[in-house]
């Protein structure tokens, strides 16, 4: 007995795993890590005050003598919570401290307003064209993926972007749709 089989016709739906929102002369795109709309030049990481989240968890021996790595772990000061601090690489490392592993709880909102503003303005700084943002104080602390569209919404409409014009929001895709939607309603009410 022979079936006959129909070819069905394919073809992309948009909506999904990613959503473009326009912001003046900015497209943010959000989307999940395993989908990259396009290249970037940055990437920001949530990151604390002793840059032990981003730490290579590779152990390797060191070349230098014991005391002399003695010496500068004795010299060592904690960053800034709220800032942000630029690591070479290619692409570039945005390390935002928005934890404080001395403190209870580790984060807040305003050290994640904070280094998100200086996210921004590194780009500038730099004069990149697209970053990638995951949602930070979401991974590691307990900020809520919502708030966090509230906080970058006002770090987007206080900050004057001449250079970035790609923005992709990295964002876990049962996520993108809420935290795309309630961004996007901030940004055009304003």
């Amino acid at each position: 007995m022979q079936r006959s089989h129909r070819r069905k016709r394919l073809r992309v739906i948009q909506g999904g795993l990613r959503r473009e929102i326009s912001f003046g002369r900015l497209k943010i795109v959000a989307c999940p890590q395993s989908s990259p709309p396009f290249a970037v030049q940055a990437v920001a990481v949530e990151e604390d005050t002793w840059l032990i989240i981003s730490a290579d968890p590779q152990i390797t021996y060191p070349e230098e003598h014991p005391v002399r790595l003695m010496t500068d772990l004795m010299n060592t000061e904690k960053e800034k919570v709220g800032s942000v601090r630029v690591k070479d690489g290619d692409p570039l490392r945005f390390l935002a401290i928005v934890h404080d592993v001395d403190s209870e709880p580790t984060w807040r909102e305003e050290w994640v307003q904070s280094a998100l503003v200086e996210v921004l303005r590194e780009a500038e700084k730099c004069k990149l064209a697209a970053v990638a943002l995951p949602l930070v104080g979401t991974r590691h602390g307990r900020l809520q993926p919502g708030r966090f569209a509230e906080l970058l919404a006002a770090a987007l409409m206080g900050t004057e972007l001449l250079h970035l014009k790609r923005l992709w929001l990295v964002v876990p895709a049962d996520q993108v749709l809420d935290v795309s939607k309630r961004l996007e309603s901030l940004l055009t009410a304003s």
